[in-house]
């Protein structure tokens, strides 16, 4: 977009400006009262635990030309910060919604929105990559920026510049992708998988493949949905509307198929076949045989916005992970394999599948915690966790085992079920220090670790002191 002006902001948004110029320009949009820079419009978010209302001043001292506010704002405030826009609205989150649905309806670019339980960024990052292969400057989602915050922001970030997009959209209640599409309103939309990540909330798989294809509200009627053909739920479903479905995956009901698939060195290579008979090889830089999926996706995606297949597939090679979701890190003297951002069942048993498999001989240590947000079946998920690892036991998918917390524990029983033996490789803990402090003391020259575990267990930080130093196995 570039910027906007408070005008075009009030307009937008329906608000009402207490102080400051209708002329003056925003550059950037701030949640965080600390992030706030000069010319950017400040969004104060009232969370469950903080309001950020009390950070106002802070967000305008810190160069924030713009607030948002909801609530009364102190007539010493409005006096101090004449030259400020402060502005008046019914609710901030809904007025920075009003701006980013604005902020779309002035783009004319290409606009492919990626959903699912697991994986939305990795598919996110290498559609982007694929696209580069014919696009010029293609624009993607920073960070997690998915939301209902994020979604708004990441419009308004668009640059003039930008060919096409690559948005990522998340959900974790009833309603929200609803809310969200209806701002992005992409003109594509990718759907990788069904899972069970926020089950609690949804109830079940059916309400969360529901949620998941309201990522159509808003889509125009010619616009196209990508489907997982692999998936057991969405290999049954299709677009609304009309609108044409495509599926990706290995199998026959697949218009985009991964064919002849192998590794090489522990990486994938498949060949990807397209709807007009047309074959091509792709080599991927990121391990996981999960991520054979994410690569047809990003074919398919590519291919359906003009790129050749063959120049999709040449600059997905250099996609090579993203920050902590499965990053391979080569100390000198032991593999770090940083899949820490977050965990589900399934995005669990992809990382041990990578840890099995990378550096064939080696000895391999699986540090894992709580996967959260599961539900009811919680105990039972993790319990399958480890009876896939008890399945494998032997075969160095995961010849010890550290477990952080009292659902990882139940990892280690579900291993022991299957496994009796692998009940000397189980070490459980409570408390991260002691983790960390206990695998220092286990490593040997040569070892194979992965972290893996829901975000707010932090096994983050842990991940990247022992990575220090490190290179990332693929650069």
């Amino acid at each position: 977009m570039g910027k906007l002006t408070v005008k075009e902001i009030l307009k937008a948004a329906g608000g009402t400006l207490l102080s400051g110029n209708e002329e003056t320009e925003i550059s950037g949009i701030e949640t965080d009262s600390r992030k706030a820079g000069a010319g950017g419009l400040f969004v104060p978010v009232i969370g469950e635990r903080v309001d950020g209302h009390r950070f106002i001043r802070q967000a305008l001292e810190a160069g924030a030309a713009a607030s948002f506010t909801s609530e009364e704002i102190a007539s010493d405030l409005i006096k101090e910060n004449q030259n400020k826009a402060l502005i008046h609205v019914d609710n901030t989150v809904r007025a920075l919604q009003a701006v980013g649905s604005f902020c779309r309806s002035r783009l004319s670019i290409p606009i492919v929105g990626v959903t699912g339980s697991v994986g939305k960024t990795t598919a996110r990052e290498m559609i982007a990559c694929a696209l580069a292969g014919g696009f010029r400057k293609v624009f993607k989602t920073a960070g997690n920026h998915n939301s209902q915050v994020g979604v708004p922001i990441t419009l308004f970030e668009i640059q003039p510049d930008d060919e096409i997009a690559v948005l990522e959209l998340g959900m974790s209640e009833p309603g929200e992708m609803e809310r969200i599409a209806s701002i992005a309103r992409v003109d594509m939309a990718a759907v990788t998988n069904i899972g069970i990540a926020h089950i609690g909330q949804l109830g079940s798989q059916e309400n969360i493949c529901r949620e998941k294809l309201n990522i159509q509200e808003g889509m125009r009627e010619d616009g196209l949905l990508f489907l997982n053909g692999d998936d057991p739920i969405l290999k049954t479903q299709k677009a609304r509307g009309g609108r044409r479905t495509v599926y990706y995956g290995t199998g026959e009901n697949c218009q985009y198929r991964a064919v002849g698939i192998r590794t090489e060195e522990g990486f994938p290579v498949f060949t990807a076949r397209c709807p007009d008979g047309t074959e091509t090889q792709v080599r991927l830089s990121v391990m996981g045989s999960h991520n054979i999926l994410n690569g047809i996706l990003s074919i398919a995606v590519a291919c359906e916005n003009g790129v050749k297949p063959s120049d999709a597939a040449k600059a997905l090679e250099s996609f090579s992970g993203y920050k902590g979701r499965q990053q391979i890190f080569e100390t000198g003297m032991i593999t770090v394999i940083d899949d820490s951002y977050n965990a589900s069942p399934v995005s669990m048993k992809g990382g041990l599948e990578v840890l099995m498999k990378i550096h064939p001989g080696r000895r391999k240590i699986a540090v894992l915690a709580d996967m959260k947000e599961l539900g009811e079946k919680e105990v039972l998920y993790h319990r399958q966790v480890g009876t896939y690892i008890g399945e494998h036991f032997g075969r160095h998918m995961a010849d010890q085992m550290f477990l952080l917390g009292d659902l990882a524990a139940e990892i280690g029983k579900g291993a022991v079920e299957t496994a009796p033996e692998s009940e000397r490789a189980i070490h459980l803990f409570g408390d991260k220090e002691e983790l960390e402090n206990a695998l220092r003391s286990a490593l040997q020259p040569g070892d194979c670790v992965l972290f893996k575990g829901s975000n707010s267990m932090g096994l983050g930080e842990m991940a990247s002191r022992f990575a220090e130093g490190g290179r990332k196995q693929t650069e």
